[in-house]
């Protein structure tokens, strides 16, 4: 039976997203744009608007919308700005933000998600976003950015991350331990405002170390 993708994104974004208090209108005609299925692995597509993480491979997961669309809503990427996203994963996450900014610079840490991101990204005609193959904690540049997405959690703030923001800029990003981590919103000038909780894959190296006890 063939599914009705334009209707399951609808209803993804009037049943699952909207009542998640996403609510800006340049994030809900993202969301209801973009073609969510079409970064998804095939053998998952019929569950591409479900409100579940759903596997990418290599023990990676891709966010669930609801997350997706506070992270689009709490940075709210403006069409002449630039973003970072750390953690490309799908590529769904750089679609939506290439949507709403003038410009993406993505980095995965895993070469077969890049180039299945990449390969996504172009097929859905999409030229704004860049996707690098490169470890973010180890990812070096001189270039500051308006907009910085962080898709997978982090135990503690690399301090090198904040410091890509450009000026005014913001980053969304996850941090503590779980099941209990807290998305917050960091601006350039320290700010920090708290957003949700929630419980998410850490970032290659973003875990923290294990204690040792005697």
């Amino acid at each position: 039976m063939s599914i009705d993708y334009a209707k399951t994104r609808e209803t993804m974004v009037e049943q699952q997203v909207r009542p998640w208090e996403v609510l800006d209108p340049r994030v809900l005609d993202t969301l209801l744009t973009v073609p969510r299925e079409q970064f998804v692995p095939e053998a998952v597509r019929a569950l591409a608007y479900t409100d579940m993480e759903l596997p990418l491979g290599n023990g990676e997961s891709m966010l669930k919308p609801v997350v997706e669309g506070r992270a689009l809503q709490a940075l709210l990427p403006q069409a002449n700005e630039s973003v970072l996203e750390i953690g490309t994963g799908s590529g769904y996450l750089s679609a939506c933000l290439a949507k709403l900014a003038r410009e993406v610079t993505s980095l995965e840490i895993d070469p077969a998600l890049a180039d299945r991101a990449r390969a996504a990204l172009a097929a859905q005609g999409i030229t704004n976003a860049t996707v690098e193959t490169v470890d973010a904690y180890a990812w070096t540049s001189s270039h500051r950015f308006d907009v910085i997405c962080v898709t997978g959690a982090v135990a503690a703030i690399p301090a090198h991350f904040r410091d890509w923001l450009a000026p005014g800029g913001r980053m969304f990003i996850v941090h503590g331990d779980a099941p209990a981590m807290q998305a917050v919103r960091i601006h350039a000038d320290g700010r920090v405002d708290s957003l949700f909780e929630t419980d998410l894959h850490y970032l290659k190296g973003g875990a923290a170390l294990p204690r040792f006890t005697l």
